[in-house]
Order: C-alpha cells, then sequence, then structure tokens
C-alpha cells in the first residue's frame, strides 16, 4: 500500500507521535489581517485527536 505524498508534504510526526500541520489562511490577502494574527497563523498547530486515525493512515504510521 502507498503513502498518500500530499499528505506526507503537509503533515509531519513529532517525538511524542502527535501530527503537527500548518496552519491555513497564510497564503494570500494578507493586507487585512492584522500582524498578530499573521504571526500566529505561522507557528505550526497540531491535529485534532479526532482526525489523527484517518491521516496516520495515510501516511502508514502505526
Amino acid at each position: 500500500m502507498k503513502s498518500n505524498r500530499g499528505a506526507m508534504k503537509r503533515f509531519a510526526l513529532t517525538g511524542s507521535g502527535m501530527l503537527k500541520r500548518k496552519h491555513a489562511y497564510k497564503s494570500h490577502i494578507l493586507t487585512k489581517k492584522t500582524n498578530k494574527r499573521k504571526r500566529n497563523l505561522t507557528k505550526s498547530g497540531l491535529v485534532h485527536h479526532a482526525d489523527e486515525r484517518r491521516i496516520k493512515e495515510l501516511l502508514l504510521v502505526k
């Protein structure tokens, strides 16, 4: 079974087994967004536990 290459580029596994992700809404139309909002969107977030199993299946992670 092949891993999903698009998911491999978007998600990263942390040392404790959680999934890191990027925030959305940081690619364009940035002039109307505040500096604080853009700065916080730069930081990575974690995938919600309800979605972890589906994404780990795409990444072929046990």
